[in-house]
């Protein structure tokens, strides 16, 4: 069936609307792609331990990198100034520290790299008449996002620069970096289904609920992740299912307040992340065996991919999270993620509820 023509205003391009539509649609997808390529990108630079390499926040002229080696002499007393350097890397060369510097400067380029790729196509299609007001208004958030994200990500980055002890990001700075990623990219894809060419659907109400509790435990699961990763607790407790020989570490709770234990207890974000998963696994087992007949065997997939997933991160965790492996963990988790938001998509009553406000407009 073909896309309903009240999606779009009238076009003043010689192309029909369903021509937009896919022009659009493709557009969405190459943004999310894009997105989840930072993410991987963003995991290595976490792994290799470079996200302090660059100490300052220029968002144009950072496009820049050295060119000559007193560029590159300038930027590597500005990194001996740090804790890390300080506290963990003193005595590196120049070879090394520009191999951490190549990543975190790949990183913010590939950022800027998704905002021009976003808001050039978004002007276009806008002039071409291919979007109206209620799609308008959801791209604008979604390049708001961007911005914010790139503001959160130098938030991020500046609470391991000024510190005279830390030799990282703060975790919880880490952990919300992380998750507007994984906002951006689930409002990318959602907004890709919205103005699909059917909105096919025929699950239970209850399968609905259920994806929507699925995509909760997911998101929750990803920002606990977060978490692990930003105090490298992966690398820490890396026996299972034990952790350090025991069902319950000692020391989860012995910060104060007591809440700081959630964000920088390592035995307590790891903890976490463990009972959170096990958790998740179940209610996705379970509703792939009572939804098995809906949503064209969705829930079926999303639990086989907690099954590789889970499996994954028992892996990564006995090896101490090694490049490759925790890459490969998120990676899969992101999917996994998105496949989430596809549940809820396929079982809602109105699937194109997300764009049904443009007939109104």
């Amino acid at each position: 069936m073909a896309i309903s023509t009240d999606i779009f205003v009238a076009p003043r391009a010689r192309l029909r609307p369903e021509t937009g539509a896919k022009w659009v649609r493709g557009w969405l997808l190459i943004i999310a792609a894009m997105v989840y390529a930072m993410i991987l990108v963003g995991g290595a630079t976490r792994l290799t331990d470079s996200g302090l390499s660059i100490t300052e926040w220029r968002p144009i002229a950072g496009a820049m990198p050295p060119l000559n080696a007193a560029d590159w002499a300038s930027e590597f007393d500005k990194y001996r100034q740090t804790a890390e350097y300080q506290l963990q890397n003193k005595g590196m060369s120049l070879s090394e520290f520009q191999f951490i510097y190549w990543w975190e400067w790949g990183h913010r380029q590939l950022g800027r790299l998704v905002g021009v790729v976003f808001f050039i196509p978004f002007v276009t299609f806008w002039a071409l008449g291919w979007t109206n007001p209620a799609l308008r208004r959801r791209l604008w958030v979604l390049f708001s996002l961007g911005g914010l994200q790139g503001f959160i990500g130098w938030w991020m980055v500046s609470s391991g620069i000024g510190e005279t002890t830390r030799v990282d990001v703060a975790p919880y700075r880490l952990m919300t970096h992380f998750t507007l990623a994984l906002l951006i990219i689930a409002l990318c894809f959602w907004n890709w289904l919205s103005l699909a060419e059917t909105t096919a659907r025929g699950a239970s109400r209850s399968a609905h609920r259920w994806a929507w509790a699925l995509l909760g435990l997911t998101s929750v699961q990803m920002a606990m992740g977060a978490l692990v990763a930003g105090l490298d607790a992966g690398r820490t407790y890396t026996d299972w299912p034990l952790m350090g020989g025991q069902a319950v570490p000692d020391g989860m709770w012995s910060m104060s307040p007591i809440i700081r234990n959630v964000f920088e207890n390592v035995a307590t974000a790891q903890f976490n992340h463990r009972i959170t998963a096990y958790i998740l696994l179940a209610a996705g087992v379970y509703a792939a065996w009572r939804f098995r007949n809906e949503a064209q065997g969705g829930f079926k997939l999303f639990a086989a991919i907690l099954g590789v997933q889970s499996v994954l991160g028992i892996v990564t965790l006995v090896h101490a999270a090694p490049l490759t492996l925790g890459l490969s963990h998120q990676a899969v988790g992101a999917l996994a993620l998105l496949l989430s938001v596809w549940l809820v998509w396929r079982t809602s009553d109105q699937s194109g509820a997300s764009m049904s406000d443009a007939k109104s407009t």
